[in-house]
């Protein structure tokens, strides 16, 4: 059972997100939260699988309350705003992903699996804006550096950092899926990075993608 903390200012949307999420026999609201702070206490109390967290909540902004929450659950951002004003920050935070509000019910639900799982929501077009939001702005890394990190795992890391899916790079790579998906938890646990939008990050702060979202020269 995947248990969710729905994290939003407006009580008709919390409501919403309740009967759509409880609707799944897979999935169960452990909370609802109207700001951010209430976001955080619940969070840690109740240690939920995935937060689904609005950007502009009154007292504490999502942000802020994925910064705190931290490693306790996986935060799926759920925003009416346009993601580049947010995809930096939220990352950094810790966030695990995107969705817009008006995104179609059957695909936040599997959002949130897709979360749940330990993959990060991140599109091609969502992983270039990280990149270059890096390039731009000066940043201290956060993550581990490469020291360890095999030739092959650079490979996939730059894929991953590039925005293809397991299958995608198990195509490119010619390797079993199953490969990838040793490699992908090697990264993982080399880097100390909870998800796919960490080693995105990883990617960037080593070198080995440029903001452009391709290989560094």
């Amino acid at each position: 059972m995947i248990r969710v903390l729905v994290a939003d200012d407006q009580a008709l949307l919390r409501g919403s997100f309740r009967v759509l999420v409880d609707s799944e026999p897979d999935l169960m609201v452990v909370g609802e939260a109207g700001t951010g702070a209430e976001a955080v206490s619940i969070a840690m109390e109740e240690r939920p699988d995935v937060v689904l967290m609005d950007v502009r909540m009154p007292e504490m902004d999502g942000i802020e309350a994925t910064r705190r929450i931290g490693t306790a659950s996986r935060v799926l951002i759920v925003t009416m705003f346009d993601l580049d004003a947010y995809v930096y920050d939220a990352l950094r935070a810790g966030a695990s992903g995107f969705l817009l509000k008006d995104t179609p019910p059957a695909d936040l639900l599997a959002a949130v699996r897709v979360v749940a799982r330990g993959e990060a929501l991140l599109a091609p077009t969502v992983t270039r804006r990280l990149i270059e939001e890096f390039a731009r702005i000066p940043v201290t890394p956060t993550i581990r550096g490469l020291d360890g990190v095999t030739e092959r795992e650079r490979e996939v890391l730059t894929l991953i950092a590039r925005g293809l899916s397991n299958a995608e790079i198990s195509a490119h790579l010619q390797l079993s899926s199953a490969t990838v998906k040793t490699h992908i938890s090697r990264l993982l646990a080399k880097l100390d990075a909870r998800d796919r939008a960490q080693l995105v990050i990883a990617a960037y702060e080593g070198g080995l993608v440029s903001p452009a979202g391709g290989p560094s020269p």
